[in-house]
């Protein structure tokens, strides 16, 4: 065999196992993006305490603009808890949500910039930047809701599967588990390990030059 034949082997080997011109592997690929999808049904089996440390333990690492990082969140693991939230729940969102192993309730912190002296301190001045409420309400949005991104690709490379909503009761809900008033809950997470029943069939999705324009 010539020094050729063995780099055309390794090569082969390689495409095998990546998609050009991916840097990952195709499995992982999948798992994260392409065989993975909104999971509406769970296992029995739990999640755990540690899980989710290993979910924000990825997420906390994605970019946010000025390291804001305002999203927060809340673990709703007690039958008294799940009850409350259950209430605020819209339509069939309501037995998804009592039937799922662990729900998380993602909100945007109004108040993440009395954290930038700490977590930006390139920019000594950043907070006096947001003191205007309107602008730090839209930024802290705009930011946790790009870390939401982020958590349910933590979620699912923790080899779990991810069912967010957007049909409940906001306003009620953020004043039920955030009482302060500075966090505003704005997606409401279903997780559990993925069962046969999880997931429905994969809807269409728009294709590149759909979606991509060069100028």
């Amino acid at each position: 065999m010539t020094d050729l034949d063995v780099n055309a082997a390794d090569l082969n080997a390689f495409e095998q196992e990546f998609d050009a011109p991916l840097a990952v592997p195709a499995g992982v690929a999948d798992q994260l993006f392409r065989q993975a999808a909104t999971a509406y049904r769970f296992s029995d089996q739990p999640v755990t305490d540690a899980q989710v440390r290993a979910v924000h333990d990825l997420l906390k690492w994605g970019p946010t603009a000025m390291n804001t990082q305002p999203l927060r969140m809340v673990l709703v693991r007690s039958p008294e808890a799940r009850a409350r939230l259950v209430e605020h729940m819209a339509g069939g969102n309501k037995e998804r949500t009592g039937a799922a192993p662990l729900v998380a309730l993602l909100a945007a912190d109004v108040d993440f910039h009395d954290e930038l002296d700490r977590v930006f301190p390139v920019y000594p001045n950043a907070k006096a930047g947001f003191a205007d409420e309107a602008g730090r309400a839209a930024a802290a949005h705009t930011n946790a809701v790009l870390q939401a991104g982020y958590f349910i690709l933590a979620v699912r490379a923790a080899g779990l599967a991810a069912g967010p909503m957007g049909g409940f009761d906001a306003d009620a809900v953020s004043r039920e588990f955030f009482p302060d008033g500075r966090h505003r809950v704005f997606m409401v997470v279903n997780l559990g390990h993925p069962s046969a029943e999880s997931y429905r069939p994969r809807q269409p999705r728009l294709g590149y030059d759909e979606v991509v324009t060069t100028v």
